[in-house]
């Protein structure tokens, strides 16, 4: 619940800002403000759908989405990501432009302008902080990255307003949108490696496997799927070969896992010398953990 009310909180503070700091942006004259301004509406906005998708992400498992909703939390990541790579090119025309045409800029309305976005921005940094969720972590980001985004405005306003280098305003723009872009970048591909179901972050096959195998009366491990629904909560899939009550051997696979961060797995039980039905899949699987199976 907690992560809901602070991206709700987020949301209201960005979006009311982001629209009183366009209208300054214009009336001083200043390109990095309007590009700020322009950044927040585009965090405001996928804030917003974060909300949306965060509280749906909260709903159980049902028959339409077996695996729970948490997907929809990481969906929230992607509008929002790609809101900002957008964001941050047209900023960087804008700014361009500004280069080759400058315009006269108020330097003490921006230094007034920077310090109150500065202010807004650290208390708003600091109501949202904390929460595990990748779109949390996104929410959260965009907060650093307009406390960053004000200090350099601020810091630049300052120069300016002594040596009156206009071409300052417009740098300091494309400075803060490559940052977001690059940021923004690493995170659509965290979001992909989730997608393509690749290994999460932190988890190694061949590790977890040898800790299996040390367990008394289990024989073998194979056909080890190893997935993440949202970057929390990891799920796995594996065939246990076992003479032994399955029970216990159950338990103490279970209990090796969640030491792994698997929060859910699904154990197929399988007795010495019993043929296993995936052979194809077999095949594969030797390739890639180096050794044949000793059952077929």
């Amino acid at each position: 619940m907690k992560t809901e009310k602070n991206i709700l909180i987020a949301f209201i503070l960005n979006l009311s800002f982001a629209i009183f700091e366009f209208f300054g942006g214009i009336f001083t004259g200043s390109v990095a403000i309007v590009s700020d301004a322009i950044h927040d509406v585009g965090d405001a906005t996928s804030i917003g759908i974060s909300y949306f998708l965060e509280k749906k992400s909260k709903k159980k498992p049902d028959e339409k989405y077996t695996y729970g909703y948490l997907r929809y939390s990481v969906m929230g990541s992607v509008i929002t990501t790609l809101i900002l790579l957008v964001g941050s090119v047209i900023v960087t025309i804008n700014a361009i432009n500004k280069i080759l045409n400058p315009t006269e800029i108020n330097y003490k309305g921006m230094i007034i302008f920077a310090v109150f976005g500065l202010v807004i921005n650290l208390i708003a940094a600091f109501v949202t902080h904390g929460g595990g969720s990748l779109n949390q972590k996104a929410v959260n980001l965009h907060m650093l990255e307009d406390v960053l985004g004000w200090v350099v405005v601020l810091v630049g306003a300052i120069i300016m307003n002594f040596t009156d280098i206009k071409i300052i305003d417009p740098l300091m723009s494309i400075g803060v949108s490559v940052f977001i872009f690059i940021n923004a970048f690493k995170n659509l591909k965290e979001v992909f490696d989730l997608f393509l179901e690749k290994i999460p972050h932190g988890i190694n096959i061949e590790e977890i496997k040898k800790h299996i195998l040390k367990i008394d009366g289990l024989e073998d491990v194979h056909h080890i799927h190893i997935w993440s629904m949202d970057g929390n909560y990891n799920f796995a899939t594996m065939h246990i070969v076992t003479n032994e009550d399955g029970h216990k051997i159950k338990e103490k696979v279970r209990e090796e896992l969640s030491e792994h961060g698997i929060s859910h797995a699904t154990l197929e039980l399988e007795s010495v010398g019993e043929h296993c039905h995936e052979n194809d899949c077999n095949a594969h699987l030797n390739v890639i953990s180096g050794h044949s199976h000793h059952h077929h």
